[in-house]
């Protein structure tokens, strides 16, 4: 069973991204349980104050019913569930369980996945629910290559750790991580760590190609000196 995936960096020193276990998986879909069912009955509770009497004396069939169908009930259905398909493509593989938990989506090249991929992941999140509490789904991260359930190996995705811990030997900081990326952040501090070993045309190529991404102006700069200098700001 693997444990990471690996990416190809332009400085030619591979990435690995660690893969999140089913621990991490249900870890993070337990706190996004509980946010997306607080939401849903945020809005219940909030139409039961609108329409007082309403809701109470005769439940959906008293006065107003259909209202009360289209304007509480019908909302909280789609909060509870769009909550992963809609946050999941707003936040580029992420939700707020998965950012507590310290994991993202992505696609086993290690990339962004697309919208297409990630609605896949989430049509099919009916069949990994299955019969109870997720229990196939679960099952299954237990037994695939990279833990990923049936959603994962529809639409090519995985899950992958990408906040880790300070790393003084890496040189990863949660700053720069949550700032950059994970692996935008690899690539940084691989140029950084081989910045010697490089011929200065490449480095400098590199570098301006790096920064740039990042809104860092290197326009008329010169000096490898400042552009290393600005390659290790982008990592504090």
């Amino acid at each position: 069973m693997s444990d990471s995936i690996q990416i190809a960096s332009v400085t030619g020193v591979d990435v690995h991204l660690r893969i999140a276990g089913p621990g991490a998986r249900s870890y993070a879909f337990v706190i996004d349980w509980h946010i997306r069912l607080l939401l849903a009955l945020a809005w219940i509770l909030v139409g039961v104050l609108i329409y007082g009497g309403d809701v109470i004396a005769g439940g959906l069939g008293g006065c107003g019913g259909s209202s009360i169908v289209l304007t509480v009930m019908l909302p909280a259905t789609a909060i509870y569930l769009l909550y992963h398909p809609i946050l999941e493509v707003v936040m580029s593989g992420s939700t707020p369980g998965k950012r507590m938990a310290g994991v993202q989506i992505v696609t086993v090249e290690g990339h962004t996945p697309g919208i297409g991929a990630l609605v896949i992941r989430n049509l099919i999140r009916i069949i990994d629910s299955l019969p109870v509490f997720y229990a196939l789904g679960l099952l299954v991260t237990m037994f695939t290559a990279q833990s990923v359930r049936i959603g994962d190996l529809a639409a090519g995705t995985v899950l992958v750790y990408d906040r880790p811990e300070k790393d003084p030997v890496q040189g990863l900081t949660e700053a720069s991580v949550g700032r950059l990326g994970l692996q935008q952040n690899e690539l940084v501090r691989e140029l950084v760590d081989r910045w010697d070993e490089l011929e200065s045309e490449s480095r400098r190529t590199l570098a301006s190609k790096l920064l740039t991404q990042h809104g860092v102006t290197v326009e008329g700069v010169k000096s490898d000196e400042v552009l290393f200098a600005r390659l290790n700001l982008l990592l504090k």
